[in-house]
C-alpha cells in the first residue's frame, strides 16, 4: 500500500517537472508563431509621406510596422528626403521606438513614374536609400521598376535593367541591405531576371495584385518565387473592396500556401480600399490590417 502511494507520488511529480521543462518550448512555440508574420502600412498610402506623425496612426491602425517612403523624385538628381536630415532622423526613429513601432523598410516610389533603366543619377539615388536605410538599421528597400521599365511592354530595356540591378546588387551587398524590386513580370520571368542579375542582395518584392489582376494563380506565383527569392510581400489587391470581401483571394489558403513554402516576414498593406469611402484612410487600413492579423497571428 504504502510503496503504491509512493509511486503514485513520484509519477506525479515527475509529470509537474516534464510538463514545466515543456512550459517553455510551448511559450517559444506561440511566440514563433504569432511573429512569424508581421503587418504593416505604407506612410504614403495612409497620406502621411515622410511624416513623423505617421507613427501614431501606424499604431492606431493597428500595424506592427511602417513601410517609410524616400520622397518624390521628379527631375531632381535623387529623392526629396527629409530622412537624409540627422536631427529628422532620429526624430523619427525615436517616435518608432516610443510606439513600439518597427521601420519594415524604405521605399523608392518616385520610380514607379520614372525609368531606372536611363535616369543618369540612378546610382546616386540607390546610394542615397542605403545610406537612409543603413543609417536608421533598416535592411529592405523596395524598388519598383515602374511603368516605364515595364518589361513585357519595353522588353528592349532588359539589358539595362539587368545590369543597373547588377550594380545596385553590389551597392546593396556593401551596405547589408536587401533590395526588393517589383516587375510586370509573371513569376517565372522574375525569377530568371532575378537569377540573371545573380546577387543575393537583390531580390522580389512581391505583390499579390500584380498576380490577381493579371489572372494568374497567386499560390503558383509564390510557390515559383519561392521561399529564397521573395523579401518582403505587399499583401493586398486592387481598391474595391476590402480584403475580407475580395472574392478574388482567400487569405487563410495564402497563408496555408507560405506556411507551406516555411516563408515568413512582413505583409505591407497598400490598396484595398472600399470604393465607397476610399479617402477614409483610418477605415480602409484598420480593417485590412485587422483582417490580415486576424488570419496571419491566430494563435
Amino acid at each position: 500500500m504504502e510503496f503504491n502511494q509512493n509511486r503514485r507520488r513520484f509519477i506525479g511529480q515527475l509529470a509537474l517537472v516534464t510538463g514545466s521543462l515543456c512550459l517553455p518550448n510551448q511559450l517559444l512555440f506561440a511566440a514563433e508563431k504569432r511573429n512569424r508574420y508581421k503587418v504593416a502600412v505604407i506612410d504614403l498610402m495612409i497620406l502621411k509621406r515622410q511624416k513623423i506623425s505617421a507613427f501614431p496612426l501606424a499604431k492606431e491602425i493597428g500595424a506592427d510596422g511602417l513601410e517609410l517612403d524616400m520622397g518624390g523624385l521628379g527631375n531632381r538628381e535623387t529623392f526629396d528626403n527629409k530622412l537624409a536630415d540627422p536631427i529628422t532622423r532620429q526624430q523619427f526613429l525615436d517616435q518608432a521606438k516610443a510606439l513600439n513601432i518597427e521601420i519594415c523598410s524604405l521605399a523608392m516610389t518616385g520610380f514607379y513614374a520614372q525609368s531606372f533603366a536611363t535616369r543618369p543619377t540612378y546610382q546616386k539615388m540607390i546610394q542615397d536609400c542605403l545610406d537612409t536605410a543603413k543609417s536608421m538599421g533598416v535592411k529592405v528597400v523596395f524598388l519598383p521598376l515602374g511603368i516605364q521599365g515595364d518589361l513585357i511592354k519595353y522588353p528592349e530595356l532588359r539589358g539595362a535593367i539587368i545590369e543597373r540591378l547588377k550594380v545596385a546588387g553590389k551597392m546593396a551587398s556593401k551596405a547589408g541591405v536587401i533590395i526588393g524590386i517589383e516587375s510586370a513580370l509573371d513569376a517565372k520571368g522574375e525569377l530568371a531576371l532575378l537569377q540573371e542579375v545573380g546577387c543575393k542582395a537583390v531580390k522580389s518584392y512581391f505583390n499579390f495584385s500584380n498576380a490577381l489582376k493579371n489572372g494568374r494563380d497567386l499560390h503558383q506565383e509564390l510557390r515559383i518565387l519561392g521561399k529564397k527569392h521573395i523579401i518582403q510581400i505587399h499583401s493586398t489587391n486592387e481598391d474595391g473592396v476590402w480584403l475580407q470581401n475580395d472574392p478574388k483571394i482567400n487569405l487563410q489558403e495564402v497563408k496555408q500556401t507560405l506556411d507551406d513554402m516555411g516563408w515568413k516576414g512582413w505583409l505591407v498593406v497598400e490598396r484595398s480600399r472600399d470604393a465607397q469611402t476610399p479617402t477614409d484612410v483610418r477605415r480602409n487600413f484598420t480593417a485590412n490590417t485587422t483582417y490580415l492579423k486576424s488570419i496571419f497571428q491566430a494563435q
